[in-house]
């Protein structure tokens, strides 16, 4: 089907979360199409920045990525993650991306309000959806501190001043965890949510056990991000495939697997914050 605007995605998913998983690999893009597909939710598909600079460029990924999504029964966006190059957000927007995020949490707060600004005025006049971050989750390299918290009524501020369509915030939990450990502040999430009128964006949350996102959806988080789960995922099935036929040769053999265990954990995520209640998803 044709992509779906991210509100209208939003609204899809209410009152449960609004999965956002990473893309790196074909094989990342793929997985998360069927298992929005085969959970009947809707999902984003998303391309960091350092994903960019991997494959030397955004167009070859970003156009596998919406035509992957427009061939899909699920309802799906294409969305730029994490982005601090103002160039690489008016690429994606012109490759046809509805929806980036301007990274600027590692600026001081004035300077962060002044960029975001004016990247959300180019984007609103082309009808693209704004994301942007206040306060640092940590484990992005140092510029965001573990520790630090997202104020309610700077988020208030933050949010009116460069009118910006969502908000990721800092409430406990860290990029790149590869346990399931983070605690989340809960009280404040609902504080959040409180003083926001627009979406509130949860990063890190592969860090966050199962019972922590069902919280965090039921006390406002609405966008959920996951990335670091996906590769353990695609991985460990890799290596599982590896070690029973040591010597495939044919890529087919094992990314087949590894894509089928992205697949496996999409659809479980995707369940889990579907949940209208504290009541465990199986997995």
């Amino acid at each position: 089907m044709p992509l779906t605007p991210v509100p209208r995605l939003i609204e899809l998913a209410g009152p449960g979360g609004l999965g956002a998983f990473n893309v790196i690999t074909l094989e990342h893009a793929e997985a998360i199409a069927a298992a929005a597909e085969a959970t009947e939710r809707p999902a984003i598909l998303q391309i960091s920045e350092n994903t960019v600079k991997y494959h030397g460029g955004l167009r070859p990924l970003g156009r596998a990525c919406l035509a992957i999504a427009e061939d899909s029964t699920a309802a799906l966006a294409v969305h730029l993650d994490h982005a601090t190059d103002t160039a690489l957000i008016r690429e994606a927007v012109e490759l046809g991306l509805g929806s980036v995020m301007y990274d600027g949490a590692v600026l001081a707060y004035g300077e962060n309000i002044a960029a975001t600004a004016e990247i959300t005025r180019w984007c609103h006049e082309r009808e693209v959806f704004v994301e942007a971050e206040l306060g640092e989750v940590g484990g992005k390299n140092g510029a965001h501190a573990p520790g630090v918290r997202t104020d309610p009524d700077e988020a208030a501020a933050f949010a009116a001043a460069t009118g910006v369509d969502a908000l990721a915030v800092a409430v406990g939990s860290v990029h790149a965890m590869q346990t399931r450990a983070a605690l989340l502040d809960e009280e404040l999430i609902t504080r959040l949510a409180a003083a926001l009128d627009i979406p509130l964006v949860l990063h890190g949350s592969s860090g966050v056990p199962d019972e922590g996102l069902r919280a965090a959806v039921r006390h406002g988080m609405v966008k959920i991000n996951y990335g670091t789960r996906l590769n353990i995922a695609l991985t460990e099935a890799v290596r599982i495939a590896l070690a029973a036929a040591p010597g495939t040769s044919d890529p087919r053999k094992y990314l087949g697997p590894g894509r089928s265990g992205i697949q496996r954990d999409v659809e479980h995520h995707l369940r889990v914050i579907a949940a209208r209640t504290l009541r465990a998803v199986p997995n």
